[in-house]
C-alpha cells in the first residue's frame, strides 16, 4: 500500500480550551502523521479559535483524521483542503547585521526583488520581513545567507478558503437553529 504525498491543510475551529492542542497532536501521532506547520489564532467568530495544520498524507487518512478531531468535545468543526482550494501564506523575519546593508548595495536589490520589506533598522542589526509561499520565504533565506543571517523565524501556514461561503459560520448557524424552538427561528427570519 502506497501513501500519497499530498499536502493537506486542516482547519480546526474550537473553543479556546487548555489542552486541546495536545489532544489534536495526539490524533496526528496515533496515525503516524507529522505536523509540517501549525498556526493557532482567534478566528473571525468571537470566542472561536482556528488551528491551521499542514500534513502529508492520502485522502482516506485525512478524512479519518478530521473525523477523529471533530470527536473532541471542544472542537466545533474541522475541515481539510488541498492547496488549490485555499489561499495561503507564511511570514518570515530575517535579522542581518546593519553594516551589511550599508556596505552591500546588492542587499537592497535582493530585498526589493523578493518583495520583502525592512521592518527595523538599528545600529547593530536590520530586520527584514517576507510574506509569501514557503518556497519564496526559503529562496530569500538562501540569498541572505551570504550576508550573515543572525536570526531567522517563520510562521506556519495561514489560510482561507477560496469558497464564497464560510462553512464554519454556516455550521454554527445550523446548530443554533436546531437548538431554538421553531417559532423563535421563524421570528428571526
Amino acid at each position: 500500500m502506497t501513501i500519497s504525498n499530498t499536502l493537506y491543510t486542516v482547519a480546526v475551529f474550537s473553543e479556546n480550551r487548555v489542552g486541546l492542542l495536545n489532544q489534536i497532536s495526539i490524533i496526528f501521532t496515533r496515525r503516524k502523521l507529522n505536523i509540517e506547520t501549525l498556526t493557532v489564532s482567534p478566528s473571525s467568530i468571537k470566542g472561536v479559535h482556528k488551528f491551521t495544520i499542514t500534513t502529508y498524507t492520502d485522502k482516506q487518512t485525512i478524512q479519518k483524521l478530521v473525523l477523529q478531531i471533530e470527536k473532541r468535545i471542544d472542537v466545533l468543526k474541522a475541515f481539510y483542503y488541498t492547496d488549490d482550494e485555499i489561499v495561503f501564506q507564511e511570514i518570515a523575519l530575517y535579522k542581518v547585521p546593519t553594516i551589511n546593508l550599508i556596505d552591500e548595495p546588492n542587499l537592497e536589490s535582493i530585498i526589493r526583488r523578493h518583495n520583502a520589506r525592512i521592518l527595523e533598522i538599528a545600529r547593530e542589526y536590520t530586520v527584514i520581513e517576507k510574506t509569501g509561499q514557503s518556497d519564496e520565504v526559503e529562496a530569500l533565506f538562501e540569498e541572505l545567507k551570504k550576508y550573515d543571517i543572525r536570526q531567522f523565524v517563520r510562521s506556519g501556514r495561514v489560510a482561507i478558503t477560496k469558497s464564497p461561503a464560510e462553512y464554519v459560520t454556516m455550521f454554527i448557524e445550523e446548530q443554533e437553529k436546531r437548538r431554538m424552538p421553531k417559532e423563535k427561528w421563524s421570528d428571526k427570519e
